[in-house]
């Protein structure tokens, strides 16, 4: 089968199409004729071994997919061959056909399309499981969104509008701020680029301060790191919870002395390992996802559409930061 494969370790640059072994499902796993592959920003990371997971070489990038079930492993009676599915992959996705462990994989009604269906569960899944799970979001939070115009960012945006609350876009220029506007957003920040002086560090917490309102932020969503994160959580209100998501901008070093004075919470999102440990309890928020797509309140913002031969390009677009929204690889033609 065709794959687009890290051979070395390197970036985007690096990856080359080739004839790879269609892979075997084995115990709690399922094969799945790959699609569509959504690009996302630990592809970029996991062909650098910069990612917390290290496949042996050669293999596949491509974490996010949906496709069609071509083969299951022992044990796993939940699907079979010919069902629709989505599913987080690790890696491997960006490949004609890709391995799942069965408590990542979730059935793909007909009536959504593989573009959609490859573009909800990291982004999105991370969203509502921040927010519901990590955040106890309540109708009526004011929730702060840094990087609102990434995927993982357009998404919360969308969701946190969606729960009824009040939301405060973190973006970089004016195109993402009109992005944010148009997922939902209430208000746009737009900072500039990190690292900051503590002048330009005072500037930013204020403007996040003056836009939060009186009573801060009761839910920062934080998937960029860096500088950004300690002006966030200054903004941050009495019992807050602060999520991290993510740091493309660099690990944050945060003064713990801010959680102890505004009683709030530091709280880690790791989707992957939630599903690990409690897959069934997702497949009630899968179920509310489509709903919530159907409806109209998430529409994935879907940035570029590009061949496999090309998905080396989709990584550098992601990498770069270039993408306003997801980018898809579309392998199944």
């Amino acid at each position: 089968m065709k794959a687009l494969v890290s051979q070395a370790v390197g970036g985007p640059e690096t990856l080359v199409m080739a004839d790879v072994p269609v892979p075997v499902p084995g115990p709690g796993q399922v094969a799945i004729a790959v699609e569509t592959c959504a690009i996302n920003f630990p592809d970029a990371l996991i062909i650098e071994d910069r990612y917390q997971f290290r496949p042996a070489r050669p293999f596949a990038p491509g974490g996010e997919v949906a496709g069609t079930v071509s083969a299951v492993g022992p044990g796993v009676d939940r699907f079979k061959p010919g069902d629709r599915v989505i599913a987080m992959t690790v890696h491997g996705g960006l490949a004609e056909c890709a391995l799942a462990a069965v408590g990542m994989t979730f059935a793909l009604p007909a009536d959504i399309s593989w573009n959609d269906g490859a573009s909800l569960l990291i982004t999105y899944g991370t969203a509502i499981h921040a927010l519901r799970d990590r955040g106890r979001m309540q109708a009526g939070d004011t929730v702060l969104v840094l990087g609102a115009a990434g995927g993982v960012g357009l998404a919360t945006v969308e969701l946190a509008k969606a729960m009824g609350g009040r939301v405060i876009a973190g973006v970089s220029d004016e195109a993402k701020a009109a992005a944010a506007r148009n997922a939902g957003a209430d208000e746009v920040v737009i900072y500039g680029r990190a690292p900051f002086d503590k002048q330009q560090a005072r500037e930013l917490t204020d403007a996040f301060k003056a836009a939060c309102g009186p009573d801060g932020a009761q839910i920062v969503v934080d998937p960029v790191g860096g500088d950004y994160s300690e002006a966030a959580l200054r903004a941050i209100g009495w019992e807050g919870r602060f999520l991290v998501v993510g740091f493309p901008a660099g690990i944050a070093k945060l003064p713990l002395n801010l959680a102890l004075l505004k009683s709030c919470d530091i709280c880690g999102v790791f989707l992957g390992g939630a599903l690990e440990r409690e897959p069934d309890r997702f497949i009630a928020q899968v179920d509310d996802l489509y709903g919530f797509l159907r409806s109209g309140a998430i529409r994935p913002h879907i940035a570029e559409v590009l061949p496999l031969v090309r998905g080396a390009e989709g990584i550098a677009l992601l990498a770069g930061r270039g993408a306003i929204g997801k980018v898809i690889v579309r392998i199944g033609d």
